[in-house]
């Protein structure tokens, strides 16, 4: 088994992203959350917003309420996919890996082409270092998806780790097209790194021959 190239930056992956309604504003996709927004705020709800949103809502500011809430919108048939797939995040947050896996599988059960909860299941499965199956859920959410380029950084670590070197160098460039400047820099050390290991991995197959 090889191992995680090493590279500047506060972590080794990019983390979790939340299911929302689409439409709906996206996270800015190239920012690290490194501090936990405030939580006493007065939450005001738009007239008519369904059991989802008000989740969401809640989960945006780490409330605990954010749970019960999710948990009533999938009773409701309130964006059930998207509940699932945000409910897993909060459970795995918890420590409770089980419970977040049967959560992310249970939204593909609603929708096998949901994007967030392959990339958390991609995640989930790079903790518990089962790289294979990592990486098939991170190429199938670049495949719904393949605007998302916090995939791509993930997917090139776990094919480097399976020594997919090519690949690797394929997917962190591609994730180095769809950010700032500044934000594809953490990437470049590793970018470069992939790139030797691939031209001494050549060398040494002509070496042989």
């Amino acid at each position: 088994m090889g191992q995680i190239l090493k590279f500047p930056g506060p972590a080794p992956k990019f983390g979790y992203k939340r299911a929302r309604k689409r439409g709906q504003a996206a996270e800015n996709p190239d920012q690290l959350i490194l501090f936990p927004q405030p939580t006493a705020q007065i939450l005001e709800f738009v007239p008519g917003s369904s059991r989802f949103e008000q989740a969401l809502t809640f989960d945006e500011r780490d409330d605990g309420k954010a749970a019960e809430l999710y948990r009533r919108a999938i009773e409701e048939h309130d964006c059930e996919a998207d509940a699932y797939c945000n409910l897993g995040i909060i459970e795995s947050k918890q420590g409770n890996t089980a419970k977040a896996f049967d959560c992310f599988t249970t939204s593909l059960k609603h929708n096998p082409r949901h994007s967030e909860a392959h990339y958390n299941l991609g995640n989930l499965y790079f903790d518990a270092n089962d790289f294979r199956l990592a990486q098939i859920h991170y190429e199938m959410a670049a495949e719904v998806d393949p605007s998302f380029p916090n995939v791509y950084f993930n997917l090139a670590l776990v094919q480097a780790i399976n020594n997919e070197l090519a690949a690797a160098v394929s997917a962190l460039s591609k994730y180095q097209e769809l950010v700032s400047e500044d934000a594809g820099r953490i990437a470049g050390e590793l970018l470069r790194n992939l790139k030797k290991s691939l031209a001494a991995a050549s060398n040494s197959r002509f070496g042989s021959t």
